[in-house]
């Protein structure tokens, strides 16, 4: 994991119908939605197969949709595959892979879609840079959506970080292979981050602060929370507090 988060105890989730949850996706303007779920608490909501039957919602309330990817073993592997790396955070992701058209070529914080969203203008190998691919979520607002996480898991708190040169984040390269398919590879050089020491997400704090200025939606469906927030929102709201206080952040 990218951060520590703190640890809650088990929440009782649904039944929920299915139209109510329906009315809060329609409730998002955007065409394009960058996904965070835990189908644990869907699995208590819906009941089946949550995965077919979230994808398959998404799918008809969206254009596009995006989904962590993300491989951080390859800060030690050094190895990366576009199609057959496994993402390591959220069984999401993983159920993800095989329905995703498209994935981005940083071999730490892949972005994997399902629809015509792309990045081609972006620099995939500096992931956090004002060019990389999550300046361009900001720049186009793109909502996050998080569905049956139990606070707002979005990956835009590292760009914040980066943007403003917090003091626990440093600057790593690392060296590695990443293979388009069996046979092509190439040698690269990923530009990411580690932490200079042990930090926990501040995700209550956070959340509170995002709602009392409007950018963050939240509801409750039964016990199975959903919450939702624009890339460059987030970045607006953040960017003054953290400046002030560069742990802001972070406990």
């Amino acid at each position: 994991m990218d951060w520590n988060l703190p640890v809650i105890g088990h929440r009782e989730v649904g039944p929920v119908e299915e139209a109510r949850f329906d009315e809060v996706l329609a409730s998002i303007e955007d065409d394009v939605v960058f996904v965070h779920a835990g189908l644990g608490d869907l699995k208590q909501a819906f009941g089946g197969d949550v995965y077919a039957l979230l994808l398959g919602k998404l799918r008809e309330h969206f254009g596009s949709v995006l989904a962590p990817g993300f491989t951080p073993s390859f800060r030690t592997s050094g190895i990366y595959h576009k199609q057959f790396s496994r993402p390591e955070v959220g069984a999401f992701s993983r159920q993800f892979l095989p329905d995703a058209e498209y994935r981005t070529d940083d071999p730490i914080h892949s972005i994997l879609v399902d629809g015509p969203y792309r990045f081609p203008d972006c620099d995939h190998a500096d992931t956090f840079s004002e060019t990389g691919c999550w300046a361009k979520l900001a720049d186009e607002n793109v909502t996050y959506l998080n569905v049956g996480t139990p606070w707002l898991i979005c990956t835009h708190h590292h760009y914040v970080e980066h943007a403003i040169e917090v003091p626990y984040l440093e600057h790593r390269e690392y060296d590695g292979v990443r293979y388009r398919d069996e046979q092509n590879y190439e040698r690269i050089t990923q530009r990411n981050y580690e932490y200079a020491w042990p930090v926990k997400r501040s995700a209550r704090k956070i959340e509170r602060y995002l709602q009392s200025r409007g950018v963050l939606r939240k509801y409750d469906l039964e016990g199975l929370q959903v919450s939702i927030v624009g890339a460059g929102d987030l970045q607006s709201a953040l960017e003054p507090k953290v400046r002030a206080d560069p742990y802001y952040l972070v406990d």
